[in-house]
């Protein structure tokens, strides 16, 4: 990646020395395994995807044409974010709120640049990293939940519910879901051994979502579980394929049901299960409840150019926004308010355009876009402004169309030659 060669009006990079390749993909590991402890700050993610950051640059590392659209939308959403927070920024929280924003938008670009070469390799380096890390996660939380880790259950849990290397219940679930939805592919897919592992790794994974008793995370992972396979069904090449797929899927099914069944056989659980399961809480309900806020919030929007500024909706309401779009209008105002939206959906169409493409990384691909597209979702309801893991996810995804369009124009010169 020292020099780049042009073929088709796109710049084709140079394959790097092998000890090069081997360090970078090395990196990107440790960025995805690290990903899963945030519960202290600075996190090992922060101080990993820094360090990869260093190395990346001074190893080779590009900014493809492609990639400016979101470039531009992150820096213009944050320039609203931050004109917002001018009047605030006597506040140290404030500081730091518009700080972490700026640095998940660096976030963003470096995984596009990374993702967008050496796809392939690069990819599977990611997804081994964050099953590693999602595997440290989840044991810890079920072990915390359980009470298997003397005075861990103060550290590892949060109300009663499972957090594991998280602060939140709901974001260990969130981020629980893209490693899960990687281990589902080779329980599906894989040959008997590596399946085996998998189905393993998929049922510890999926008690940790259960066990942190977020009701968007039990939907995010059931939801974005049918998708995915559906569109691995659509993808597959062959029949045998296609009927493994949906016979796997059936049988996952089944035992994830039966696992279900066990644990509300313990009364703790169970109560607490029927607690979350139900969808008349008292903090969704009423003028002020969750989507009675997102109304009024919706009216004040409209008459604030520069929105309130970040952190100031509980100054107005009980509770915060808990929906990322609304956010966006509230703490930096229309700019904001607009590019968010913009930046998230434009990825989530694109994201829909290359489902068919045929490239490589395209199972890699398919688990990612599914997870990313259950959070986008998810954020109509909860804060994601700030979870790591999204921004992670919308960066891969632009990289891998970046890459998606120079391995298009390498097969069409191939077929052409």
């Amino acid at each position: 990646m020292t020099y780049a060669a042009t073929a088709g009006g796109v710049n084709l990079a140079a394959p790097a020395a092998p000890g090069v390749l081997a360090l970078q993909r090395a990196m990107v590991w440790l960025v995805g395994t690290s990903g899963a402890i945030v519960f202290i700050e600075p996190s090992p993610y922060e101080i990993a995807t820094l360090l990869a950051t260093v190395v990346f640059f001074a190893t080779g590392l590009r900014l493809k044409l492609v990639l400016m659209p979101m470039v531009l939308l992150l820096v213009l959403l944050n320039v609203g974010y931050t004109i917002s927070a001018i009047p605030l920024l006597d506040k140290s929280e404030v500081v730091s709120w518009i700080a972490t924003s700026w640095y998940m938008a660096v976030t963003v670009v470096f995984f596009a640049m990374v993702i967008s070469e050496d796809t392939t390799a690069r990819l599977d380096m990611l997804r081994r990293g964050l099953v590693v890390g999602a595997m440290i996660a989840s044991f810890l939380a079920v072990a915390g939940y359980f009470h298997l880790i003397p005075g861990g259950n103060d550290l590892l849990t949060l109300y009663g519910r499972a957090r594991g290397t998280f602060k939140d219940p709901n974001v260990l679930g969130a981020f629980l879901i893209l490693p899960a939805l990687f281990a589902l592919q080779s329980v599906v897919s894989d040959k008997f051994g590596k399946a085996f592992r998998n189905v393993v790794a998929f049922g510890i994974m999926s008690l940790a979502i259960l066990l942190a008793f977020s009701r968007a995370a039990w939907g995010g992972l059931v939801l974005t579980s049918a998708f995915m396979l559906g569109l691995m069904v659509l993808t597959s090449r062959t029949n045998t394929q296609r009927s493994r797929i949906i016979i796997m899927a059936i049988v996952a099914a089944v035992l994830g049901l039966a696992l279900i069944a066990v644990l509300l056989s313990f009364d703790a659980t169970a109560e607490m299960f029927k607690q979350r399961a139900s969808f008349d809480q008292s903090y969704d309900e009423g003028r002020f409840g969750r989507f009675g806020r997102h109304i009024l919030g919706a009216e004040m929007a409209l008459d604030l150019p520069f929105g309130i500024g970040p952190l100031q909706f509980h100054r107005f309401f009980p509770e915060d926004t808990h929906n990322s779009y609304l956010n966006a209008f509230m703490s930096g105002g229309w700019l904001s308010g607009v590019c968010y939206p913009a930046l998230v959906f434009t990825t989530v169409i694109m994201g829909f355009r290359h489902i068919f493409v045929p490239v490589p990384w395209q199972r890699a691909y398919l688990a990612v876009f599914s997870a990313f597209l259950g959070t986008v979702g998810e954020s109509f309801v909860i804060d994601t402004d700030h979870w790591r893991h999204f921004w992670m996810m919308l960066g891969a995804m632009w990289g891998m169309i970046a890459a998606a369009q120079v391995h298009k124009i390498k097969v069409s010169d191939a077929s052409s030659a």
